[in-house]
Parts: C-alpha cells; structure tokens; sequence
C-alpha cells in the first residue's frame, strides 16, 4: 500500500520537471525570438494583505508598431521592487502578449520553483523504487 505513495510522488515529479522543461523552452524561445526593449514603471498598484500592503508595479513601453503597451507585473513585494520611474529591461514576443523582465527571477521564475517541487519528490520516489527491488 505505501508503494502506491511512493509511485505518486515520482509520477507528480515527472510531472512537475515536464512542466518546468516546458517553461524553461517557453523562455528560450523568448530569448531568441523576442524583442528587447526598455519599459518605465508608470505605477504602483497597492495589493492589501493580510497584515500589510504588497506593491505590483505597473510597466509600460512603446513596441515596434510605436503603440505604447501597459502591463503588470505577476508579482508584488513589500518594499516594492521598482520605484515609479525606474526603467527595466523587458523582452516581449513579437506577435504575442507574453513579455518577462530581463533578470534571472524575471525569466526562470516558474522554472526555479517547480524543479524546487519536484526534486525532492524525485528522490523520496525514485530512491524508494530503485532500493526496494534489491
């Protein structure tokens, strides 16, 4: 019966580290196909807690097409990240509304975080299925 906890722990790795693969591609692709440009924090978007206050800054920057673009970021901090004015590098898809910041959080964020998830999963899994054959 615990065998069947182990199995799902190295199936939900798999899973986790297919996931992480895919979204490390995702940015590569990015990488090379996407355009880099400056964008400017334009605004600070107070998030309230449940103690306190978190800030999402808002960027905003002018694509190829000379059309100026408004996007927030997926992510808030407290102190905030950015201050109002400050300029970050960006990479945006050309034909696409995916864009990421130009750092290494910015870009590997997602694939930091699910390989974080499924390492540990991988070897309580896998070392159960390979140690408890012999």
């Amino acid at each position: 019966m615990i065998e069947y906890l182990y199995i799902g722990m190295l199936c939900v790795a798999t899973l986790l580290l297919f996931f992480a693969f895919k979204h490390y591609n995702a940015t590569k692709t990015l990488q090379l196909d996407g355009v880099r440009t400056k964008a400017t924090v334009v605004d600070l978007i107070e998030i309230r807690g449940d103690d306190s206050y978190t800030y999402k800054p808002v960027f905003e920057y002018t694509n190829r097409n000379n059309a100026v673009v408004r996007f927030n970021s997926s992510v808030s901090s407290s102190p905030p990240a950015y201050k109002v004015g400050e300029s970050v590098m960006i990479i945006y898809e050309k034909h696409g509304d995916e864009r990421k910041i130009v750092s290494f959080w910015g870009l590997y964020r997602w694939t930091i975080i699910l390989m974080c998830i499924a390492a540990p999963l991988l070897i309580i899994g896998g070392g159960y299925m390979l140690y408890s054959k012999g």
